[in-house]
């Protein structure tokens, strides 16, 4: 990919993390239904698990969203390997967070665990909804048709020269 003469390749535009708050809401509004009804069925110990959980995946995804957003506002090259790292880290913590919990604590680990993957379930559902319902642009958007033609559109004589990108008319 070559570099346009600003030196930035995509500009902060393509980079945007406004994604976080749809999952943010949405988690912190799972959690407070989820959470009452593992207390409920489990005790403190699920119920606490079940927020620990969402707050896991949260704070994950947040993670992992700057990162690659920044790494992309460097270099749109960056943002696959800031992806596959944050993903290899991530991985590798929840893995010890769920290992370092005792399997007879009052933490529900399973509780913790099915949290944990429901919640990344949600969180990417909303995430995949939000890329598809929002127009994203992929090149800086046109500007708006002016009023006048500008001087140097017109050809000579101020006959408007055609729009290469529309087809001649025949006659």
């Amino acid at each position: 990919m070559t570099r346009p003469p600003g030196g930035s390749t995509g500009g902060d535009a393509a980079w945007d993390i406004s994604f976080l708050r749809p999952g943010l809401l949405a988690t912190a509004a799972a959690a407070v239904v989820a959470a009452p009804v593992a207390g409920v069925v489990g005790g403190w110990g699920s119920a606490v698990a079940v927020l620990a959980g969402a707050a896991t995946v949260a704070v994950f995804f947040c993670v992992s969203a700057v990162v690659i957003a920044r790494a992309g506002r460097i270099d749109d090259s960056l943002a696959l390997p800031a992806a596959l790292g944050t993903f290899l880290v991530k991985a590798l913590v929840l893995f010890l967070v769920l290992g370092s919990i005792p399997e007879d604590g009052w933490l529900d680990r399973l509780a913790l665990a099915w949290t944990v993957i429901a919640a990344t379930f949600l969180w990417s559902g909303v995430q995949a909804r939000w890329v598809w319902t929002r127009q994203l642009y992929y090149a800086p958007p046109p500007s708006p048709p002016s009023a006048a033609p500008s001087a140097s559109a017109a050809g000579a004589g101020g006959v408007p020269r055609p729009d290469p990108e529309k087809p001649a008319s025949r006659g």
